[in-house]
């Protein structure tokens, strides 16, 4: 029998801000103060940032509290919840730890999990008060966490934590003498945006003795040529908007990589588009970082320290639309130890399998995925047997690549008007549909209006163009919030190609509370719109893009009395999800490589097994991207968001009948966008929408 299950949602826009991509400034207090940290937070709202103060002798937040705690939206617990790689990490370092004089450095220790496993295989092998482990982490919220878990196994005397970054450390003063051992986990699915070179340079130039031991052993970068259209679409938007025929060119010919996605790797789950992926190519070798001793490098900082040609036999006829990336560990000395983040469409060279769960499933994780290298335009052709030539490089952070038969760099515009957007952004504006929806609503709203004044209010260089587009006598204001002059920069060099002049376009570079009758020339305001998008502030929950709403409350003196405003209004949907995958990920720690982790799950935002009725995090997802996924229940509408009134605290409340069997495991909630008064125009951001803006998954509190 389908059982029921009611849903409460409550949305108080003006909520303090909350925690987006939290950036870290220490700084060292008299010692008799604690140590403290400055960390930035953005206002989704307002898009405002501020700086607040954490102090280590601040308390730990409440159990009830912990969905809001800036560790709950990092990827710790993913982390602590891939069992392959806590079994890979422990089996190598008790294979490593075998003097009982050993000193032991972790660096980037995160809650001590590798140090109390250091400090165990030193206990094993006789070293306790011989030996010493002492571990390096330098964001502060997470050392105190670690505290609190080495307090929790009864370690808090057996390993030393230092809230410092490794290069902050002096032998001599914080540690006795060099480490002979070396563990570490500071690896993003790159391998090097951690910045885990210049972290090795400096363990092996003042930290360590001369051929240390080290935990990884090795990492080994591989990649595979393919050919998607959905990789496609996510970059070429040249050839989409052509497809489109609709008169509106964000990338003109002469300066069709004037927007574009940077030219940079990007972190996805490429195992999600699997059926939409053909290899071109077997995998392929490109780098190979030793731990065990100090990387190259040049006198120049940040500068490309080391290039590779790679000859590459296509296995297939097709077009190379981009590479994708991943990596492998050896994590001991003697080769018998190995994790990696291959994608399961590829059967590895190196012979290492994919990583498997107890249940056998292959595993899925979140803090670690592939990476994906776009190749510019159209893709380059490539004939069965035909050798490709492949040139690969990397500075201090970074690998890139550039295929022979491509010339990227010959495209590229000035840095000055050239935009980068996220993958996800490109292939939406190449989308058909979108397009259409966005044009015809716009000349709907300007067809009775002889000579407007539009505000566009955030991001959108698309409405910008459209709005001015359609009414050459409209006098158009784009607010550019955070393109600001890149945006005016832009624009300026696609308006004759789309047969308009800036004298009828005015980028403003103030806020929307700053805005006056005077910028307007004292005239009212007919039309304000938006995508919504903001540059920026991706990855963001459904409520807090509500900042939109927010900006055209601020601007409600400027408006006419029969303004009209696209959209008109927000509809927060949600449905039950049956997410196994993305659950397994989040769920509450107990137990890890027999360590008591249960004190990190009202911190880290732990989902199921939690007391009393508290909840789980609210965290944003693309749901295409999280593996397994079913919905349980049709799809309900929980609040409207109407915005032809000023902005205001919501509340909904509903009953969910289940609709289909299976666990649930949480919700999905999105944001309809209802574009024109009469309802009938909606883009939706639901699931299966890959790349509409994010989805957020709240877990409920029990399995």
């Amino acid at each position: 029998m389908l059982s029921c299950r009611r849903l409460l949602v409550g949305v108080a826009p003006r909520a303090p801000p909350a925690a987006h991509r939290p950036l870290l400034r220490r700084r060292r207090m008299a010692s008799s103060e604690p140590t403290r940290a400055f960390q930035l937070r953005l206002n989704p709202l307002t898009g405002d940032s501020e700086w607040l103060v954490v102090d280590e002798a601040e308390c730990a937040p409440a159990p009830t509290q912990h969905s809001s705690h800036p560790l709950a939206a990092t990827s710790y617990l993913d982390m602590l919840n891939d069992a392959a790689r806590n079994r890979a990490y422990r089996h190598a370092i008790e294979a490593t730890v075998a003097d009982p004089t050993s000193r032991v450095l972790d660096i980037g220790a995160g809650t001590g999990l590798l140090s109390m496993m250091a400090a165990r295989a030193l206990a094993a092998v006789g070293g306790e008060g011989r030996g010493d482990v002492s571990a390096c982490e330098s964001y502060l919220p997470m050392g105190k966490l670690a505290r609190r878990v080495l307090r929790a196994n009864g370690m808090q005397n057996q390993v030393k934590v230092f809230h410092k970054r490794s290069d902050e450390l002096r032998v001599g003063v914080d540690l006795d003498s060099r480490a002979d051992i070396l563990v570490s986990e500071i690896l993003d699915s790159e391998l090097l945006g951690e910045g885990l070179i210049p972290t090795l340079q400096h363990a092996h130039d003042m930290l360590l003795v001369k051929n240390p031991k080290t935990v990884p052993y090795r990492a080994t970068t591989y990649g595979v040529l393919v050919e998607s259209m959905s990789l496609w679409k996510m970059h070429d938007l040249h050839s989409n908007e052509a497809n489109a025929d609709d008169g509106v060119w964000l990338t003109p010919s002469r300066t069709e990589n004037i927007l574009s996605v940077k030219l940079q790797q990007h972190a996805m789950q490429c195992n999600a588009l699997a059926d939409e992926i053909r290899l071109l190519s077997e995998p392929f070798k490109v780098f190979e970082f030793d731990f065990w001793k100090r990387p190259d490098s040049h006198r120049e900082t940040n500068i490309e320290i080391r290039e590779t040609n790679i000859e590459i036999k296509a296995t297939s006829d097709g077009h190379v639309h981009a590479i994708i990336s991943w990596w492998v560990l050896q994590l001991d000395s003697t080769g018998s130890v190995f994790y990696s983040t291959a994608p399961r469409l590829v059967r590895q060279s190196s012979g290492v399998d994919v990583p498997k769960c107890a249940n056998g499933m292959k595993d899925w994780c979140d803090h670690w995925k592939q990476c994906v290298w776009f190749i510019q335009g159209t893709g380059a052709p490539a004939m069965k047997d035909q050798t490709l030539s492949l040139r690969a490089s990397h500075n201090q952070t970074s690998i890139s690549y550039h295929l022979n038969m491509c010339d990227e760099g010959s495209t590229v515009s000035p840095k000055n008007d050239h935009l980068a957007l996220l993958p996800e952004k490109v292939a939406l504006y190449g989308d058909k549909g979108w397009r259409s929806a966005m044009i015809s609503v716009i000349r709907n709203a300007m067809s009775e209006r002889s000579s407007p004044t539009c505000i566009v209010a955030d991001d959108s260089v698309f409405l910008a163009l459209v709005v001015s587009s359609l009414l050459p006598s409209s006098k158009v204001i784009a607010m550019f919030p955070g393109l600001r002059d890149k945006g005016f920069n832009y624009l300026r060099a696609v308006v004759d190609a789309n047969n308009l002049s800036m004298d009828r376009i005015n980028v403003i570079g103030k806020k929307a509370s700053s805005l006056t009758m005077n910028d307007l020339k004292h005239k009212k305001v007919n039309l304000i719109a938006g995508e919504p998008f903001y540059h920026g502030s991706e990855g963001m929950l459904p409520w807090q893009n509500l900042r939109f709403w927010n900006e055209r409350t601020l601007l409600d003196p400027l408006l006419s009395e029969d303004a009209l405003v696209v959209p008109c209004k927000g509809i927060l949907r949600f449905c039950a999800m049956s997410l196994p995958d993305l659950w397994r990920s989040r769920c509450s720690l107990k137990d890890v490589e027999g360590f008591d982790h249960l004190v990190v799950n009202d911190t880290l935002g732990a989902c199921g097994d939690l007391p009393g009725e508290q909840q789980g995090p609210c965290l944003p997802y693309y749901v295409w991207q999280c593996g397994y996924s079913k919905k349980l229940s049709k799809v309900y509408s929980l609040m409207d968001f109407n915005f032809s009134e000023p902005i205001h605290s919501c509340f909904g409340e509903t009953k969910i009948e289940f609709a289909h069997d299976g666990i649930c495991h949480g919700f999905t909630l999105w944001i309809d966008w209802v574009l024109d008064e009469k309802n009938s125009v909606v883009i939706s951001t639901g699931p299966g929408k890959e790349y509409t803006p994010t989805i957020m998954v709240l877990p409920p509190s029990r399995n």
